[in-house]
């Protein structure tokens, strides 16, 4: 039979706007729209930013909680997943929306160089963050932007502060952060086998190499994430009509891989995460 993945759109980011594609959803209700039309597509899980009027990042609870009601009412056992993620957000500010109790919540263990700024998480910060979600039951997804931050992550399981079967996500791309190489994919997933060997994993390749990856996490056995956050295009020479048509280009390529897109039910099964109601 073939294996299920757990396929994850990313529908809008802090970046791009509109003004680099009018496809990416800003207003609750575009969100809430273009996560149905991936959830059709195929997507089990939505990893969600929330943006202000004018487009900035925002971490105002009440968008998030407009947009986690929405995406329940039209996706059935959708797994919400909010992002903490620093672009234009204090850190007192990140966690926030916690208390809405999404599924999931993105958890960065460690510090990182972006192109022109420093996305920062200071051990004691990213401790209290996965204090917080484990006082209300949300499943961390560690994100791994460099290779120290995958040893944090198990050194969070050693403290009793993630549990195990961790979800790891790894960030390949970001200029002066993890490359997209297949060699250092190979590690990363090779290290994870070593240092957390109950955990799920699932690789994101940031613009340009957004595909490729997919396909490397396809034919390596592991779980995907697409959309128009990670990237505004389809390909090198026409910009993605939406987070679904990003998302069935996956589901087009699983019978090569032996694969088949996981339901929303298989994918809480697989992340270890609770039935929907």
């Amino acid at each position: 039979m073939s294996q299920p993945v757990v396929i994850t759109v990313a529908i809008t980011g802090a970046l791009p706007r509109k003004k680099d594609n009018p496809a990416v959803p800003v207003t609750p209700s575009e969100q809430i729209e273009s996560t149905h039309e991936a959830f059709e597509a195929g997507a089990a899980l939505a990893h969600i930013h929330v943006r202000a009027p004018d487009e900035s990042p925002s971490s105002a609870p009440e968008l998030f909680a407009e947009v986690q009601e929405g995406i329940r009412r039209h996706c059935p056992g959708m797994i919400v997943q909010f992002s903490t993620g620093g672009r234009g957000r204090e850190q007192a500010a990140r966690g926030a929306m916690l208390p809405l109790r999404p599924d999931m919540a993105s958890l960065a263990t460690g510090s990182v160089n972006f192109p022109a700024s420093i996305y920062e998480n200071p051990p004691d910060f990213v401790e209290g963050l996965a204090r917080t979600m484990q006082e209300l039951r949300i499943k961390p997804e560690i994100e791994v932007f460099d290779l120290a931050m995958l040893y944090n992550a198990a050194q969070l399981v050693k403290k009793g502060l993630l549990e195990p079967n961790a979800h790891v996500q790894f960030v390949l791309g970001i200029p002066n952060a993890l490359p997209a190489r297949r060699s250092v994919f190979d590690f990363l997933i090779s290290e994870l086998a070593e240092v957390l060997p109950q955990a799920t994993w699932v690789a994101a390749g940031v613009a340009r190499h957004q595909w490729q990856v997919n396909q490397w996490c396809l034919a390596a056995g592991g779980h995907c994430r697409t959309g128009l956050e990670d990237s505004v295009r389809y390909d090198e020479t026409r910009l993605a009509r939406s987070n679904a048509d990003l998302v069935q280009r996956i589901v087009d390529a699983c019978d090569e891989h032996g694969r088949r897109p996981a339901t929303a039910a298989e994918a809480r099964q697989l992340l270890g995460l609770p039935q929907a109601a």
